[in-house]
């Protein structure tokens, strides 16, 4: 009896403090591959002319928790992303992404990994950032 409560407490202290660290929205240790969800922070520029769009424009973007699946959403459409570290995204932007001057809005997503069932979320869409087109 004593060395099964031995085992026991151990295993029980463990799922305590997946339960405890999963309210507070620190990384369960029983999430396998759940991926953070992506933040957003600076854009490499927030304003740039609809010429410089049509030349075709590389926007880079700086954010926090990027995989090497996350991908850039602009305006509610995922766009051919190359993820450069774990810090920074970037994408050419084109007339057929943006066609003519105004506002746009820049997420990052990151899918979804393995969450399994115990209560883990994973992966996400960032803050939005508006860049503008004059």
């Amino acid at each position: 009896m004593k060395r099964i409560r031995t085992f026991l407490l151990p295993l029980g202290a463990l799922l305590c403090a997946a339960l405890i660290l999963q309210g507070c929205g620190a990384l369960n240790p029983l999430c396998g591959s759940a991926r953070p969800s992506p933040s957003i922070a600076t854009l490499s520029a927030s304003t740039i002319t609809f010429a410089q769009v049509q030349q075709g424009y590389l926007l880079t973007v700086n954010g926090s928790h990027v995989v090497s699946s996350s991908v850039l959403v602009i305006n509610g459409n995922i766009e051919a992303t190359q993820v450069l570290s774990s810090t920074q995204l970037q994408v050419t932007l084109t007339d057929t992404m943006i066609t003519g001057p105004g506002s746009a809005t820049v997420n990052i997503h990151t899918p979804g990994g393995n969450t399994s069932d115990v209560g883990c979320s994973s992966g996400g869409t960032s803050n939005a950032l508006v860049l503008t087109i004059t």
